[in-house]
């Protein structure tokens, strides 16, 4: 069976998965991205687990402000280098949480982990931080969490 380059680099991407796995793995299920894509999180998610105590001194601090200009957010989000702090991924993962928490709140990162992500109800926050850590190859973690709403 022909594995498609362009299949190859589109599960390389969502995945942070080095492409010769991609290609090993899409081998192994002929050719079925659903199937692949599974297996490939699956080993990402483990991966991410094992970098859970490594120690997290670089990263960034978000800010959003609804355009209303009555709730504001704060997120830290640490990870392990300041080259991977300034990655576009872990970038947008900032973002993302700074508008999690203006829409939800969360008073703490274990409550905000373990809420369902806004824009895709069908993952939770804790997924979105597990991708990125595949991805990147660092352990990454959300540091502090403020929400500021008027007239709170």
């Amino acid at each position: 069976m022909k594995i498609s380059v362009e299949l190859i680099r589109k599960l390389r991407e969502q995945t942070g998965a080095p492409v010769i796995r991609v290609k090993k793995v899409l081998e192994e299920v002929e050719g079925d991205e659903k199937k692949a894509f599974e297996i490939l999180q699956k080993e990402g998610f483990e991966k991410a687990e094992k970098r859970k105590e490594r120690t997290t001194s670089q990263g960034l601090i978000e800010a959003y402000i609804h355009h209303s200009g009555k709730v504001a957010s704060l997120v830290e989000l640490l990870c392990e280098t300041d080259f991977v702090a300034r990655n576009e991924i872990f970038k947008e993962l900032a973002h993302n949480l700074a508008l999690q928490v203006a829409s939800l709140g969360a008073k703490d990162a274990e409550e905000l982990m373990g809420q369902e992500f806004i824009k895709d109800p069908t993952k939770k926050v804790e997924d979105l931080v597990k991708e990125v850590i595949a991805k990147t190859g660092e352990n990454v973690r959300i540091g502090r969490v403020f929400r500021v709403q008027l007239g709170d």
